[in-house]
């Protein structure tokens, strides 16, 4: 089944209205659908790297706006079923503590995984269910989801075809350790300076 998902999303890219297909898939991928819309902007942009910014800004600010969807879904489908779950198998306070450390993590974790492969739409909903602040979950989307798909567009537009494989094969291990390497900084900022 996935893979006839991942098939129709290829065959979408190479459509006459492939644009409104990228938005769409862009929005989907955020909240309900499994295939990245990297699947669509990778052909896309080899097929025309004149178009790689635009291409790169669709997915960008559809991935965001479908996050936010993710976010209300988390956020309302917690408040309908998700407390009656967490208070069935006895874990309110498990939750209450991990909710703590969301709260104060979670726009890094909005943000690493904005970047990484891992599927967004998890951590949209998880953001709302969790009640993190909405702008911090803006602001960390808004930066992850551009930074991932503008390098992507930027590596296929200096590289083309060659760095294809690369891309697919090596930006998840990439923007974690960009990451980490980010993420250790700030640490070191703070508590050794």
């Amino acid at each position: 089944m996935l893979r006839k998902l991942y098939d129709f999303t290829m065959r979408l890219a190479a459509a006459p209205r492939a644009k409104t297909f990228l938005a769409a898939v862009s929005f989907v991928e955020s909240s309900l659908f499994p295939i990245p819309p990297d699947v669509m902007l990778i052909p896309m942009v080899l097929a025309n790297r004149a178009a790689a910014w635009r291409l790169a800004f669709i997915c960008s600010l559809f991935s965001v706006l479908g996050g936010v969807l993710g976010y209300f879904i988390g956020l309302y489908f917690y408040e309908l079923v998700g407390d009656a779950i967490i208070g069935f198998y006895g874990y309110e306070q498990k939750f209450l503590s991990f909710s703590d450390s969301y709260e104060e993590w979670g726009g890094w974790i909005v943000a690493f995984f904005g970047l990484t492969p891992f599927p967004y739409k998890v951590i949209t909903i998880a953001s709302g269910a969790v009640k993190l602040n909405l702008a911090v979950f803006m602001v960390a989307s808004v930066l992850s989801r551009s930074a991932r798909f503008f390098l992507v567009a930027w590596l296929l537009k200096k590289f083309g075809e060659p760095i294809r494989e690369f891309i697919e094969k090596y930006l998840g291990i990439l923007t974690i350790l960009f990451f980490v390497l980010l993420f250790g900084g700030f640490i070191v900022l703070k508590y050794v300076f």
